[in-house]
């Protein structure tokens, strides 16, 4: 007979999983902090820094489902510890890395498998599975939001790390940092699909006819193109914007407290989309969204760069910055359920990091190539405008499923 799955109370299971997603996505989103320190003690150009964090955003991405598919069928807890203690090893290999390949086997596929397995992907696939269905959309904005404030609290401490006890030393307390997810994953324990008793048909179905469904769907299929570009703008400003920013004269200061910007901005972003999607159509917030973000930043670029500028920039794009997620995540849940979130958020995840993939390293490529990131923005601009369109169309309804009928 199964083991009755064990109870845990909502407030803990948000207050864990919120304490995750800021220690996962703290030190990633500061990771443009270290681009100048690393090029100018090693030599590198900026795509070697680039293509290690392209590597990660894209490892990350493709890892996402697999890992979402393991903790569907296995539990949380093992996928979660196994993706701290990757996160961790990479961000120790990055801080000893002296040559390309090793900065890319660090930065970019450990901490990408790591991310896969630790991130906030997970975090919202154990909320679906734990919390009652009312507590479900604040907990995936609360979710994005410690996200953010990991953002806004590791960007500041990077630069204070970098600027008294240098690189090397501050990507060595950020891996440490990453086995304090090992204790906190115990209150995220999901049973295993084999211990769920009298499970509906729903629940029954397979990984692979999932899938089918999934990619069979129009509406999803347009969540995940949209998706894209929420990754490609993402990645680039995390990545480049600092860069960005000294080369107009502003200084790396001025640049990690832009990022912490955008990290608090977004804790109201996040928490207020979590609220509105109870109430609004969620295709109608995304496309919102995307199109605030393309405005947003067609007038940063339009205007001269001063220290004003790249907060109030940061500031705006903080509101819609992780906003994406709350509805993509309840989108995907209306539409199929929550027996195989996890997977299929993971899948439109895919979407996101290989827009981030992108994002990086064509930032890099054409800085090295034009000396200048304009290309870049003028894409992003592109993209938020695409993406504001392509999520118009979507259908917010379940799928509708084949009922067996009686003899």
């Amino acid at each position: 007979m199964p083991a009755p799955a064990r109870h845990i109370s909502p407030e803990l299971v948000v207050g864990a999983g919120c304490l995750i997603a800021l220690i996962t996505f703290g030190p990633r989103a500061a990771a443009g902090l270290f681009q100048l320190p690393m090029v100018a003690e090693y030599g590198w150009g900026r795509e070697v820094f680039s293509l290690a964090i392209a590597i990660q955003n894209l490892l990350w991405g493709l890892g996402a489902p697999f890992a979402g598919a393991v903790a569907d069928r296995f539990g949380m807890v093992r996928v979660l510890c196994t993706g701290a203690l990757t996160y961790a090893l990479g961000l120790v290999v990055m801080s000893q890395a002296t040559s390309p390949g090793m900065m890319h086997l660090g930065a970019g596929v450990l901490i990408g498998f790591g991310l896969a397995g630790c991130s906030f992907n997970l975090v919202l696939g154990a909320f679906s599975k734990l919390l009652p269905e009312t507590w479900r959309p604040l907990a995936f904005g609360a979710g994005t939001a410690a996200g953010s404030f990991g953002q806004f609290l590791f960007a500041p401490i990077g630069v204070a790390l970098i600027d008294n006890f240098g690189w090397q030393q501050a990507l060595s307390v950020f891996g440490f940092l990453m086995l304090l997810i090992i204790p906190l994953s115990l209150a995220l324990s999901t049973p295993p699909v084999a211990s769920t008793a009298n499970a509906a048909p729903a629940d029954e179905q397979t990984f692979m006819k999932a899938l089918a469904e999934a990619f069979g769907h129009r509406s999803y299929v347009l969540l995940v193109l949209g998706f894209f570009t929420c990754g490609f703008q993402l990645a680039f400003i995390t990545v480049h914007l600092p860069a960005f920013l000294v080369d107009r004269g502003i200084s790396t200061q001025t640049g990690g407290w832009v990022i912490a910007a955008i990290g608090l901005f977004n804790i109201i972003g996040s928490l207020s989309v979590g609220y509105l999607q109870n109430s609004l159509p969620k295709r109608y917030i995304l496309s919102t969204i995307y199109f605030t973000r393309a405005l947003a930043t067609l007038a940063f670029i339009s205007f001269p760069i001063t220290p004003f500028s790249a907060i109030a920039f940061g500031a705006v794009s903080g509101l819609t910055w992780l906003s994406t997620v709350p509805p993509t995540s309840a989108l995907v849940a209306l539409m199929f359920g929550t027996r195989w979130l996890a997977t299929l958020y993971g899948f439109a995840f895919v979407s996101h990091q290989v827009g981030g993939f992108l994002g990086v390293w064509l930032g890099g490529v054409v800085f090295e190539r034009f000396g200048s990131y304009t290309p870049i923005w003028w894409l992003s601009i592109l993209f938020g405008v695409l993406s504001a369109l392509i999520n118009l169309p979507i259908v917010e309804k379940p799928v509708e499923r084949a009922v067996a009928q009686p003899a």
